[in-house]
């Protein structure tokens, strides 16, 4: 008899394990208290970067593995995605910042102004160094999620919008809890860390890939969304705060824009938005438990790079027996992959 389970929470952690535990054979609901895919999950304001190298920098090699495997499960899942690499620039009075990050990294080759000039032509003679992570990729978020959708749709998986979960058991089925920070009733040691970001309309400006400013108290990232559409952002905010992002703020990100590029300056500006992503106290993922509830959460800032392997990993325990202990040991603050 087939699994049944309910997913709890239609963001990318909650249709990732959906879509995965679903290809296997498992009958699945994803219950979600929002009318539709939109503004309410933080995966909605993502900027799409699949950067496992870049992120090893603060996240460490947990985060860089499961990035390496999910990276290559949204390129078989998503055609769409996008493998040119990304750079990381800093400005001359941040060299230090570029060395620290080079140090802390792998995969990377450094770049003079001659290699940025072939792979960006547009900042030519802006920056006479960088870091090129050739293997790195990128995709559009809200465009992901609605792939995986279709994917669910395809296989059966019921979608059951509007449907808020009331805290109880769902008979017969085993519930998966992917509510990331709504999920605090029972993980109160989750806390909300905000990106803010713009959507930014110029034409006139061609990237082709990620670019990654360093700075050190703002450190930026531009994200080429296609048709001369851009998201410029900031990543770690420790705030709670899901409402609009302050003048102050919007003035940093478009002063930091500029620096990168003196076109931003007559940018159309499309969007302001901002997500709130769950953490827990050492930044990394985990998985545990509880009875018939098994809680996934605490993806950080990675949550489009890491979800599809935890959702392997969460199949893999589910249906083929492989000790929970293989995904994390939360005991002893362990983190072995299987």
């Amino acid at each position: 008899m087939a699994l049944r389970v309910s997913i709890v929470g239609a963001g990318v952690a909650g249709l990732t394990c959906a879509l995965e535990l679903a290809a296997r054979g498992a009958q699945v609901e994803v219950l979600e208290r929002a009318a539709g895919p939109g503004a309410e999950a933080c995966s909605w304001w993502a900027a799409g970067m699949l950067a496992p190298w870049c992120e090893e920098e603060h996240a460490g090699a947990l985060v860089r593995a499961l990035g390496e495997e999910g990276l290559g499960w949204w390129q078989a899942h998503y055609p769409a995605t996008v493998q040119r690499g990304s750079l990381v620039l800093a400005h001359e009075r941040d060299a230090a910042e570029l060395r620290q990050f080079a140090l802390r990294t792998t995969a990377h080759r450094a770049c003079d102004a001659q290699d940025l000039r072939l792979l960006e032509p547009e900042l030519a003679d802006r920056f006479s160094r960088g870091l090129y992570f050739a293997a790195e990729a990128h995709l559009d978020p809200r465009l992901a999620l609605a792939a995986l959708l279709e994917q669910l749709q395809a296989r059966g998986v019921a979608l059951r919008w509007q449907t808020p979960w009331d805290g109880r058991p769902r008979a017969g089925r085993l519930l998966i809890d992917c509510r990331g920070l709504a999920a605090r009733d029972r993980w109160p040691q989750l806390r909300g860390v905000r990106g803010e970001s713009l959507l930014l309309s110029l034409p006139e400006l061609s990237l082709q890939r990620p670019v990654r400013i360093l700075h050190p108290r703002l450190p930026l990232y531009v994200v080429p969304r296609g048709a001369g559409r851009f998201v410029v952002g900031a990543t770690q905010l420790e705030s709670d705060a899901a409402g609009p992002i302050s003048a102050r703020s919007m003035l940093e990100l478009l002063t930091a824009a500029y620096a990168l590029h003196p076109a931003f300056g007559e940018a159309q500006l499309l969007e302001v938005g901002c997500g709130v992503r769950p953490a827990l106290p050492d930044n990394q993922p985990h998985v545990r438990r509880d009875g018939d509830l098994l809680s996934v959460n605490g993806l950080y800032r990675h949550g489009f790079l890491i979800a599809p392997a935890l959702a392997r990993r969460v199949a893999d325990y589910l249906l083929e027996g492989r000790d929970i202990s293989e995904v994390m040991d939360e005991d002893h603050g362990e983190r072995r992959l299987a």
